[in-house]
């Protein structure tokens, strides 16, 4: 009967992994390189100008955040940094891990915490806390980022209806519009005055910031430069996209918000008990560190709270 729990539990356990990590559907792809035959052979005025708008961005260089698999690790890291914009620097970021693992190691052993768990705990305080909080950082520069972006782009419209050329609008965004939008728009500029050329710099700007607004913004600039058009027009246009594009996230946020709580309870439950019963009484829980048995248990119980975890971010996140 153990033997038949145990195979049963394998299965559904290999079940759920292959569930979470299953790629996208093979129809799916057979249906976008079908219709991807039927533009090419359309003579639709709107098909070929489709066509024209995706050679120009596939004419554009690759971004380097797309293509993090060939970035080092100290180069992912930098890139990081510097997206937070508060211009820390690799060396402080490497004081500050080392400084977190000491702190929490020598208070773990006046605990009187194991050796193995003061080590094992402390190197992961010293990864996670700063990785988490760059995150944050990021997070929260990018959202203040993208909330005036529109307001940018409708002072670049304005600009150019009165006659001022682009490069001039984006020094007037650079003055005007407060925050890390004024702050990138700057740093735009400033490149172009040393002699990159436009294109190229927005193109730095993309790479580090990674947002898709942004790239909305380069690529209807280097679309416009490709097919000629009203400038003005088409930033408006955008603006209101990203405008709408905003609202949706608030909603998508705001439908999500229940199932997200509900996740982050069941998630963090089991290891703030054994937190709770651990301070109360550490003699209770020593087993888990020094028996074999209750070792391969809770790295049994580890495993399944991840594919648990995985499954629930899975579906509660939502692409715009």
């Amino acid at each position: 009967m153990n033997n038949l729990v145990l195979i049963f539990g394998a299965m559904v356990s290999l079940g759920l992994i292959v569930f979470a990590l299953m790629g996208p559907a093979t129809g799916k792809a057979a249906n976008r390189r079908l219709g991807a035959v039927k533009m090419r052979h359309s003579d639709s005025v709107d098909v070929k100008l489709e066509q024209q708008m995706r050679k120009a961005v596939a004419a554009r260089k690759p971004l380097s955040f797309n293509a993090e698999d060939k970035m080092s690790i100290t180069d992912r890291l930098r890139l990081r940094l510097q997206q937070t914009g508060k211009g820390w620097t690799l060396s402080q970021y490497l004081y500050v891990m080392v400084g977190i693992f000491v702190i929490a190691f020598a208070a773990l052993l006046l605990r009187g915490a194991p050796m193995t768990l003061g080590l094992g705990l402390s190197m992961f305080l010293a990864l996670a806390l700063p990785h988490f909080a760059v995150g944050y950082l990021i997070k929260k520069r990018i959202t203040n980022f993208t909330s005036k972006f529109p307001e940018a782009i409708e002072l670049l419209v304005r600009g150019l209806k009165s006659g001022l050329p682009v490069g001039e609008t984006l020094g007037v965004v650079a003055r005007e519009i407060p925050g890390p939008v004024g702050e990138e728009f700057k740093l735009v500029t400033e490149k172009i005055k040393i002699g990159k050329t436009m294109e190229d710099a927005l193109q730095d700007t993309a790479d580090r910031l990674g947002t898709p607004e942004f790239q909305f913004f380069v690529i209807t600039l280097a679309i416009q430069r490709e097919t000629g058009g009203n400038l003005a027009e088409t930033l408006s246009n955008l603006a209101d996209v990203l405008r709408k594009r905003a609202q949706m996230k608030l909603k998508i946020r705001a439908m999500s918000s229940e199932s997200k709580a509900s996740a982050y309870i069941v998630g963090s439950l089991p290891f703030v008990v054994f937190a709770l019963v651990w301070s109360v009484n550490p003699n209770y829980l020593d087993g888990f560190f020094t028996e074999t048995r209750l070792m391969i248990a809770g790295g049994i119980g580890l495993i399944w709270m991840g594919i648990g975890v995985a499954i629930m971010a899975k579906m509660v996140s939502f692409e715009i």
